[in-house]
């Protein structure tokens, strides 16, 4: 905690009494309380986020490397040379 030790806190709990009085100190040790109460939660909050958002990009690369990849599909055979191939002209038809 701090290497705050157990003597040290006394020291420091005597020296708010006698500065804020005991009217004003549980208030003080109240408001302290939930403010470290709401750090701890939000603090938790984040981790579980990231946590999460850990395991998601873990399972994607996991996913990826395990697939293999898969093939372009071949181009359909039509039976017929397509213009492109032959310069842009039709082929030669018979008459």
């Amino acid at each position: 905690m701090f290497g705050i030790g157990m003597p040290e806190l006394l020291v420091i709990l005597v020296v708010a009494l006698v500065v804020l009085g005991p009217n004003r100190l549980p208030e003080l040790a109240r408001t302290l309380g939930k403010a470290m109460a709401e750090f701890r939660r939000q603090t938790t909050d984040i981790m579980d986020d990231f946590q999460q958002q850990m395991r998601v990009e873990e399972d994607t690369a996991r996913r990826a490397k395990a697939e293999p990849p898969t093939p372009p599909p071949a181009p359909a055979a039509t039976g017929s040379t397509p213009p492109s191939a032959t310069g842009g002209t039709p082929p030669p038809t018979q008459a």
